[in-house]
């Protein structure tokens, strides 16, 4: 049987909702063991052959090889004969592209697409690359821990995507894409044991309460696993001091109703709660004002703060979609999610109080999208309204102990809160229209209005203080002493601020392409887009300060789609943009001086790069195929502003490259499929403005052999991960001085504070399920 045939064996028993999909960006994507993802026709794909594959990238159903976009489409039969299972494994197979797990926590997500992106999580702050399910934003980084039930694919879209997503999609975007529920009865259940006592147990199913008519789906997963170290000194007693675990458990229900053939609601409700530790970081340096020497793990560290870390994530959705006419279709989207995160960041990873965070994160916001979408003979229109309307608070303690006691005081503690919140409304359209048989032409264009209010309370007091009571006994701050709010008005002149910040930007984003098709395998594209990352305000303002612009992207792009013949693809893309307006934040006054806490958020930077992806697949034989994937990126500095200045791209590497081998072994007893992957990152720069951190070039590689039998009721699967065991950063802090001569001195804190945190090091983990 040939991997193109294998989706094909049991049509029907793979396209429904049977395994529960407990996803965390920073904790765990796990995928359907299924081989989901299907050609379009019913006709049976022949052995050695390409495979068609769909994408919803316009929002409309496509073949990868018919969209003019540069799009990496990573299904449900190929996840799982990889094992994958966390989403940060998808950057392996999508060129230039990064998602990493965010420093000091296990819930938030570090992504960059061409080198376009957002490294600091604050409330506040706008990603640069859109996460999506089913179409459903996600608009905070730590509420992308998600549950998902059933995922057909995953779809990397890269470049500029402000006509058909809108703002804050200046990288590209993520989409999670679910299959809907066949209606038959099914039941799965699935086991893991691995590398550091993981446990890991799911069940789902679903069950027809009407039949033809009304579907249940539900799950639940419990996902676990024992820390890659430990936390080595805290200066807490009974204390859990592992570090890098793994402890959460999410849950999903969704209904589905087919009144009739046209006509079909979906309403959903998910929930995930990890309670995994908070993330402790390796120090480069040794403490200078403690014992606390570097460590000699990468995943062991100290801590004066807790080491509980919580997130806790809610979610409701709906759609309702209306086939009008075999042409016209009419759709609904809305959703309602709530994320909640206490969490302890301790920057120096000491047992003193040098530079303690304990933070909260409170998060909600609405989403509502209505879409007409037209398909004719000679053209097609997606079209929408979009509705939005986020609220992002939160509050943090900069606890400096050490420094107030240089100061002469007890401690010394900066405390920030406040809340960044935004209301939108979008409309776009694109139609793309069949010039003639060989040409043809896509105009989009989509105008966003967007309102946004902004509190921030900045203050500094003369003691070691913490968020609310309760965070640790005894070290709270006294009731009724609260900080003063820094932005906003002052309405009737007693020097007092009395409203918060409001400020309002639109933006009209165009897409222009042009498509020719030279044959039937072979479609060369051009095209012209443009996406912004919204206007802001600073949440760490000291004074009241206006709005930023948004960061705007001009991007170019060339491509070629091609299946030279029936067994080679190559897609390749060449790009180039220009990155106006880049938001940064400034230190006000002496550069030198390691205590400056006066910042300001500003339009400080514009940028440029040029690029080039290319996307191969060989079907060598029957039974084995090859994929690769190399991307490359010239990145340039046009106009720097930025204090400290701008230096380099932030967590991009100039080269990205993954070649992957897959055989098909065919027994008596069921098929098995060997996997095995090399993935190479060139060397890479953590921060934007520093190069004190560094992650040097690395290769990894990751080995898979998937059995599933014959019936198709049992699979099992073993997976190791990283076998050579790399070490790479994925995070950091550097609040470190530098002299003349390269030594390291104190940063704020008074401590040399420079932490790396790192990937996961070699596992290896068996899976064994059973559906019925």
């Amino acid at each position: 049987m040939s991997l193109t045939q294998h989706t094909k064996q049991y049509p029907g028993m793979f396209t429904t909702g049977r395994t529960l999909c407990a996803a965390a960006v920073a904790a765990g994507l796990c995928i359907s063991p299924a081989f989901a993802q299907q050609p379009n026709d019913e006709a049976e794909v022949e052995k050695g052959k390409l495979e068609r594959i769909e994408v919803t990238a316009r929002k409309t159903v496509e073949s990868l090889q018919e969209t003019p976009v540069a799009i990496t489409s990573v299904g449900a039969a190929e996840l799982g004969e990889k094992g994958i299972s966390v989403l940060t494994e998808v950057q392996q197979f999508s060129p230039n592209t990064t998602l990493q797990t965010s420093r000091g926590t296990n819930s938030t997500l570090t992504a960059f697409i061409r080198g376009l992106g957002q490294q600091d999580p604050l409330w506040g702050y706008e990603p640069g690359v859109g996460i999506y399910v089913d179409d459903m934003y996600i608009a905070r980084p730590q509420g992308a821990v998600l549950d998902l039930l059933d995922v057909e694919r995953i779809e990397v879209l890269r470049g500029p995507q402000g006509t058909l997503y809108g703002k804050n999609t200046i990288g590209g975007a993520v989409k999670y894409v679910t299959k809907e529920m066949s209606g038959d009865t099914q039941v799965n259940i699935e086991a893991t044991v691995g590398s550091y006592s993981q446990r890991d147990i799911k069940l789902t199913g679903q069950v027809p309460l009407v039949e033809d008519t009304v579907y249940l789906g539900v799950g639940y997963a419990n996902l676990n696993r024992d820390g890659f170290g430990e936390y080595l000194i805290s200066a807490l007693p009974g204390q859990d001091k592992e570090n890098y675990n793994k402890d959460l458990w999410a849950a999903r229900v969704t209904l589905e109703i087919h009144p009739t053939e046209d006509l079909f609601f979906r309403i959903g409700w998910d929930k995930t709660e990890d309670t995994s530790n908070a993330k402790g970081g390796y120090r480069l340096l040794p403490s200078i004002l403690t014992d606390a020497p570097v460590p000699d793990s990468k995943y062991d560290s100290y801590t004066s703060l807790p080491t509980w870390n919580k997130v806790e994530l809610e979610g409701y959705n709906w759609l309702a979609r209306y086939n009008v006419s075999e042409n016209l279709e009419l759709k609904y989207i809305g959703s309602h999610r709530e994320s909640y995160s206490p969490t302890n960041i301790d920057f120096d990873n000491t047992a003193l109080p040098i530079f303690d965070v304990p933070a909260e994160y409170d998060d909600s916001n609405d989403t509502h999208e209505v879409q007409l979408n037209y398909s004719g003979e000679a053209y097609s229109l997606v079209s929408g309204v979009y509705l939005y309307d986020g609220e992002s608070c939160g509050n943090f303690d900069a606890i400096l102990g050490v420094l107030g006691e240089s100061l002469g005081a007890p401690g010394l503690t900066r405390e920030v809160s406040g809340c960044n919140n935004s209301e939108s409304w979008a409309a776009y359209a694109q139609v793309n229209y069949d010039i003639n048989e060989k040409f043809s032409v896509s105009v989009g264009a989509r105008y966003t209005d967007e309102e946004k209010s902004a509190l921030v309370n900045n203050d500094l007091y003369f003691d070691n203080l913490y968020p609310y009571s309760g965070w640790i006994d005894g070290y709270v701050r006294p009731d009724g002493d609260l900080v003063p709010q820094v932005l906003g008005s002052d309405t009737d002149g007693d020097g007092v601020l009395d409203a918060p910040a409001v400020e309002s930007w639109s933006r009209f984003t165009p897409r222009v392409g042009l498509e020719y098709q030279m044959n039937r395998d072979t479609m060369f594209f051009a095209s012209y887009s443009q996406g912004f990352k919204s206007g802001t305000f600073n949440p760490r303002a000291t004074t009241n300060e206006p709005g930023v612009e948004p960061e705007i992207v001009d991007s170019f792009e060339l491509g070629m789609k091609s299946d030279i013949n029936d067994s080679l693809r190559m897609n390749v893309t060449l790009f180039t943009y220009e990155h106006k307006d880049r938001q940064y934040i400034g230190i006000e006054g002496d550069l030198s001086d390691p205590t400056a806490l006066d910042q300001r958020l500003r339009n400080a930077a514009e940028t440029s790069a040029t690029g080039a992806e290319v996307e191969m697949t060989w079907v060598a034989s029957d039974n084995l195929q090859f994929d690769a994937a190399y991307g490359y990126i010239d990145f340039e500095i046009e106009k720097n502003n930025a204090v400290p200045p701008l230096i380099g791209l932030a967590s991009t590497p100039e080269n990205t490259f993954n070649l992957n081998a897959n055989y098909m072994l065919e027994t008596s007893f069921g098929d098995i499929s060997f996997n095995a992957n090399y993935y190479y990152r060139g060397d890479y720069l953590l921060f934007e403005t520093s190069d004190l951190i560094e992650q040097d070039a690395y290769g990894m590689v990751n080995l898979s052999a998937r059995w599933e039998s014959m019936e198709g009721d049992w699979y099992a699967g073993i997976h190791v991960k990283n076998l050579t065991d790399e070490e790479y950063l994925v995070g950091g802090y550097d609040f470190v001085t530098r002299g003349e001569n390269g030594e390291f001195g104190p940063g704020l804190g008074g401590d040399t504070t420079l932490i790396g945190y790192y990937g996961d090091p070699r596992t290896v983990h068996l899976t064994v399920g059973y559906r019925f």
